[in-house]
Order: structure tokens, then C-alpha cells, then sequence
């Protein structure tokens, strides 16, 4: 090789990278690095943005000087209650969605007409948050008198019994039927990705675990679910990262509610409707400290399957 070309292949080899990369960090930094700067900036300011939120504090009352904004998040009541929200939110949907995503690829792996089944149970990912909100506002419709439109209600009454005030009776009650909206709306999401995994399970493995007497529960249990493990971890990991953000369905159909307020709920009506940015702010900061460690562990799990390929 020429002694001259060899420096200038070694430097385009150091910049070529660096034109492809530059792009993408600018955008990264201006969309998503500084307004998370920003806002941990604004997490220790009053409500105005502009002192510090140690102004908050009265006196005889415990005070965190400028991490009072935190201090409030993490002992007020309404907070305590969002956070239980969301936790209810992560057992429930995150459950409902892996299992009956884990069960539905099972099934339809074995029907003729997989693609349309798949196709039919996938379909409610193409529906907006919120117009999922307006159609299950329709199903949980509830009327103290005359015709019911709502779904549930007509067949509550048609069986003789009184409407039910789905989205209104009690806290635990309306949140169970905010989150089966959202177990509907994932659950074609979940089934997507297992079935996907469960075709890559070889089929020498499985008939091998028959041929030595193992029924279709037990190659299923010890067989199967092994082999998918980490696509079934990524699956969840994912999902606990949506719900930890969940905010359309809330909105659209708790009306407000505070039984029903998650994390994502109280940062919009603190910024926008109570105009205190310091205290939504410090809300964003809290939710995004509990989303990291979630996307760190799908990051390690990523890397243990490169390393194992």
C-alpha cells in the first residue's frame, strides 16, 4: 500500500463514523438531552420558574429548602395515591398483557387461520389512546334511568339487574376498568413479539422432550417457556415502561377523578391546569428516575444475548 494513501485512509476511517454520528447526538442533544437538563432545573423552582422552591415551605412545617418540590411528590397524599395507581396499573396490565399475549400466540400457532387471528387481536394497536378511551367510554356508558346505550349496562338490565357506574363507583373499580382497556389495547403487541419467539423455538428440542415422554404442559412449562424466557423479559420490561407513562386512557375516561390519577395524570394538571412548573417538573424527574433502571435492565439484556450470539 502506498506510505502516502495510508494516512488518508486512517483519518477517513476516524471521520467517517463521526459524520454519521453527528447528526443524530445534535438531535438527541437538542430534543432530548437539554429539555432533560431543563427540566431538572426547573424541579427546584417555585411555581413561577424563578426562586427557589424553599419559598414553599410555611412555618411549622417541614421543609427540604430547595428540594421541597420532591419533598411534596413524595409525601403528598394525592402522590402517594398515583403511585399506588401506577403500581396496581404495572401488576394487572403487565400481567394480563404477557399472559394472554403468551397464550394467544400458543393458540393461534395452531389454527389454519393464523394470519387473520393474529391480524383481529393486533388490530386495537392501530386505534389512538384516546380513541380507545371515547369507544370503552361508550361500553362503560352508565344511565340512572331509562335505555341503556352503554354495552355492559344494556346487559346488565337485560338480565334484570341495575345499571352499574363503571367508571364512577369506587376507586379500585374504575381503575380495574381502566386498565382492561389498556390490557385490550397491548395485548396484540405482547402476542406479536411471543409468537414471533415461539417460532424460533427448534422443533427437534420439542419432539425430543415428547419422544421421552413429556406431555404438552410439561414441553410447554420445561421446554418452551425456558427457551423464550428472555423475549418474554423483554416483553415485560417493555411494558412496565408503558404503563409507568400511561396517561391518554386516564385522561380521556377518569374525567379527572383523583382516585384514579396516575404519575403521567398529576405532572399535566400540575403544569397545565395549576400552572406550578416547578412541582410538575419535579413529578418528570421522579417519573424518569423510576423509567431508567427499567430501560438499563432491557439494555443488559440486549447486550448478555449479542455476547451469547
Amino acid at each position: 500500500m502506498n506510505k502516502e494513501r495510508a494516512p488518508k485512509i486512517m483519518q477517513q476511517g476516524l471521520l467517517m463514523p463521526l459524520l454519521f454520528i453527528i447528526p443524530a447526538l445534535l438531535i438527541l442533544t437538542f430534543f432530548v438531552v437539554y429539555p432533560t437538563i431543563n427540566t431538572i432545573g426547573l424541579s427546584f423552582k417555585d411555581a413561577k420558574g424563578e426562586q427557589s422552591a424553599a419559598v414553599m415551605c410555611q412555618e411549622g412545617q417541614p421543609c427540604w429548602g430547595p428540594f421541597e418540590n420532591y419533598r411534596h411528590v413524595l409525601t403528598d397524599e394525592v402522590m402517594l395515591l398515583a403511585f399506588r395507581n401506577n403500581a396496581l396499573w404495572i401488576i394487572l396490565m403487565v400481567t394480563g398483557t404477557t399472559g394472554l399475549g403468551l397464550l394467544i400466540a400458543v393458540l393461534v400457532d395452531r389454527v389454519k387461520y393464523e394470519p387473520l387471528a393474529k391480524a383481529v387481536i393486533f388490530l386495537p394497536m392501530a386505534i389512538s389512546f384516546v380513541g380507545a378511551g371515547i369507544i370503552w367510554g361508550f361500553v362503560y356508558d352508565y344511565k340512572s334511568y331509562g335505555s341503556q346505550i352503554g354495552i355492559l349496562n344494556a346487559i346488565v338490565t337485560g338480565l334484570g339487574g341495575k345499571p352499574i357506574p363503571w367508571l364512577t363507583r369506587g376507586p379500585w373499580l374504575n381503575n380495574i376498568c381502566l386498565i382492561i382497556v389498556g390490557v385490550w389495547m397491548w395485548t396484540g403487541f405482547c402476542m406479536t413479539i411471543l409468537s414471533a419467539a415461539l417460532k424460533g423455538v427448534p422443533t427437534e428440542i420439542l419432539e425430543a422432550a415428547r419422544v421421552d415422554g413429556a406431555n404438552e404442559w410439561t414441553v410447554f412449562w420445561k421446554v418452551t417457556v425456558p427457551m423464550i424466557m428472555p423475549t418474554i423479559t423483554v416483553v415485560i420490561t417493555t411494558m412496565v415502561v408503558n404503563v409507568l407513562k400511561i396517561f391518554d386512557i386516564v385522561y380521556v375516561m377518569g374525567g379527572g377523578q383523583p382516585g384514579v390519577q396516575v404519575i403521567a395524570t398529576r405532572m399535566y394538571q400540575e403544569q397545565f391546569i395549576k400552572y406550578n412548573s416547578g412541582l410538575s417538573s419535579a413529578i418528570a424527574v421522579v417519573l424518569l428516575l423510576l423509567i431508567v433502571p427499567v430501560g438499563y435492565m432491557n439494555i443488559r439484556r440486549f447486550q448478555q444475548q449479542e455476547v451469547m450470539r
